[in-house]
């Protein structure tokens, strides 16, 4: 290679080195300019003449590099590559590399740059095209389950519920009463390897203490008065290689809670009445809108049920913790009710706001009962504030004024301003809340400004 290079004039290897795309540097050790290739005047809009014995410095201070790389070799002693950008805006790629002499001292610097802005924007929009895929497959995935999680909360116990199907762990669901507890444990079930057997839902506070046992656990003929003669299977043989969920087993008595421990220890049960041991092959799920914790303190929960029971624990939020999932339920029940009562009714600007404050403390099932109330009791094609029920209208402390402006574009001006106020309470960043709403942080901050909102964004 030193033979052949030797053998080459200046005048040969200038169009040589003019003819490659890359633009090229070559400094001296000292950090002055001593030629660039013809690339340079696309990149970097200098040539030969304008960069001889100018000091990279002063190029620096001049925007034609930020930074210079050439400086950076100088400075380390050693190959330097960084991503940078040019007065037009455009993303170069620079490598630069020190030339040592025999002694070992720094020579020569020559620095090679290259566009690569279109790969960049190409890089940007595959990862916008897979980002909107998964959110795709994850929108999907509620809409299966229906499930409305618009709220990173909601989003999470969704995907812990989505780990926790695969396996057969006894899982505790807890939360506040209509908040989707059954929904949770039934998806529990379906999306588990238990899908093609049954279901079996239990409200322990519905069925009466004297009939509790014997309808979880069976009995056998001539149990007691009034029996069947042939005995019947109770509710976890009926669950057999299914799930049996659990519901208010709070409300278990203590001396039933017993029973239940040594079913889940030993995965055999006795019916009432018998003596012969039965195997069962359940998966467990309970759930309780109670502090199972301090009934435990309290001695009113059994402490060894109570760890067996809560292995993995799952807490459901509270509508009024979770305010961006507010309206897409109210729009979910809206369709729905439309549909099953052949209705085609719309929601008042003022009414979707006295909603969206309300505290919903019957959470999800009190929002979904509302909805249908509201189609069914509402004469007209438009639900108004005055259809509302008193308490909800005299639920906010200060409602806003009728507005002057009943136009489409004034109604979707008061909602989004009224979304806006409502992420703001949850989330504390302009960075959460454009996440939150799916949006960029600077339309956050643009809307922010219109509707005179302010928050303090140190995050």
């Amino acid at each position: 290679m030193k033979r052949f290079l030797d053998t080459l004039s200046a005048v040969e290897l200038v169009p040589i080195l003019n003819s490659i795309d890359d633009a090229i540097f070559i400094d001296s050790s000292e950090g002055y300019a001593l030629w660039c290739n013809e690339a340079c005047k696309e990149l970097y809009k200098v040539g030969p003449d304008d960069i001889y014995g100018v000091h990279v410095s002063e190029l620096e201070k001049s925007g034609i590099f930020a930074p210079s790389v050439a400086k950076l070799v100088m400075e380390k002693e050693e190959e330097v590559t960084i991503v940078h950008e040019n007065k037009e805006g455009k993303k170069l790629l620079s490598t630069g590399t020190p030339i040592f002499d025999q002694n070992g001292d720094l020579s020569k610097i020559v620095t090679t740059s290259r566009d690569i802005t279109e790969l960049i924007h190409l890089q940007s929009q595959l990862e916008s095209v897979q980002k909107t895929l998964q959110q795709i497959e994850s929108l999907e995935n509620f809409i299966n389950d229906n499930i409305i999680a618009s709220s990173r909360a909601m989003r999470n116990v969704f995907q812990l519920a989505q780990r926790l199907a695969s396996v057969d762990s006894t899982v505790l669901i807890t939360g506040e009463s209509g908040v989707g507890k059954g929904v949770i444990a039934r998806m529990l079930h379906e999306k588990g390897t238990r899908r093609d057997f049954p279901f079996i839902t239990v409200n322990c506070g519905a069925i009466p203490e004297s009939l509790i046992e014997s309808e979880l656990f069976g009995y056998e003929k001539g149990a007691f008065t009034g029996s069947r003669i042939e005995g019947k299977k109770g509710l976890f043989e009926a669950a057999q290689n299914g799930t049996i969920f659990l519901d208010e087993i709070s409300e278990l008595p203590l001396n039933l809670q017993v029973k239940l421990l040594q079913v889940i220890q030993e995965r055999v049960l006795i019916r009432v009445g018998g003596v012969k041991g039965v195997p069962i092959n359940v998966r467990i799920v309970s759930a309780t809108n109670k502090e199972l914790l301090r009934l435990v303190q309290e001695q009113k929960f059994r402490e060894d049920l109570y760890y067996r029971l809560n292995v993995v624990p799952i807490n459901v939020p509270p509508l009024r913790e979770r305010p961006e999932d507010i309206l897409p339920l109210i729009q979910s029940y809206l369709q729905q009710y439309n549909k099953k009562l052949n209705e085609n009714k719309t929601m008042d600007p003022s009414a979707l706001s006295l909603l969206l404050r309300y505290p919903w403390p019957g959470n999800i099932r009190e929002l979904q009962n509302m909805m249908e109330r509201l189609i069914l009791t509402t004469k007209d094609e438009v639900i108004t504030e005055n259809n509302l029920p008193v308490f909800m209208q005299n639920s906010t402390q200060s409602q806003p004024p009728q507005p002057d402006d009943l136009s489409l574009n004034g109604a979707l001006e008061r909602a989004e301003k009224e979304i806006l106020t409502r992420t703001m309470a949850k989330h504390k960043s302009t960075r959460a809340i454009a996440k939150a709403l799916k949006v960029s942080q600077p339309t956050i901050v643009r809307k922010l400004r219109k509707h005179g909102l302010t928050i303090s964004d140190t995050n």
